[in-house]
């Protein structure tokens, strides 16, 4: 059996004052990686910071406004260990998928911090999709940018994180 083809660099958007962006070609369809990232189990998989642990909700994301909580970790969180609430807000299978991040209060109430996560997925044929991650910070409000650094990781998580579902995607 041939060895597997290597996987095609990761492209990293220039840092503009307000998002990042990264992008690789995936030998997998976009129905499969869409798949992946749908699922909020896989996503400490795919995360490349090391910051997503288990998720707290494992449905399947599948509509417009829903929440699905996640367990992170962070060294420098005053909690180390913490949960997010992410929103759903972008749901185009197998086309797009996105969620805005932030926590639940006190009585349920979500509030969020201004960020967003989004992939964009543009099949090159039958096996193979492009695949562009896209961190925004356009809506932080100063109030939070005043104690938090954005964007809050290294400029290679973004590729990072494209390797790791290359990874799932093609058992490798």
């Amino acid at each position: 059996m041939p060895p597997a083809p290597a996987p095609a660099p990761t492209k990293v958007g220039p840092v503009n004052p307000d998002k990042v962006t990264a992008t690789q070609t995936i030998p997998a369809p976009a129905p499969a990686l869409f798949t992946l990232l749908a699922n909020p189990a896989t996503h400490a998989a795919i995360d490349g910071t090391g910051w997503v642990q288990e998720p707290v909700d494992r449905a399947r994301l599948t509509q417009v406004g829903q929440v699905f909580r996640m367990g992170m970790y962070h060294p420098d969180h005053p909690l180390g260990v913490y949960q997010v609430a992410n929103q759903v807000h972008v749901l185009d299978p197998p086309r797009a998928i996105g969620w805005r991040t932030g926590e639940e209060k006190e009585g349920g109430h979500l509030e969020f911090g201004g960020w967003t996560w989004r992939y964009d997925l543009v099949p090159l044929g039958p096996s193979e999709t492009e695949v562009r991650l896209t961190y925004d910070w356009s809506a932080v409000p100063a109030s939070i940018r005043e104690y938090l650094r954005f964007p809050p990781f290294g400029a290679g998580h973004l590729a990072d994180s494209l390797r790791h579902l290359a990874a799932l995607a093609t058992d490798g």
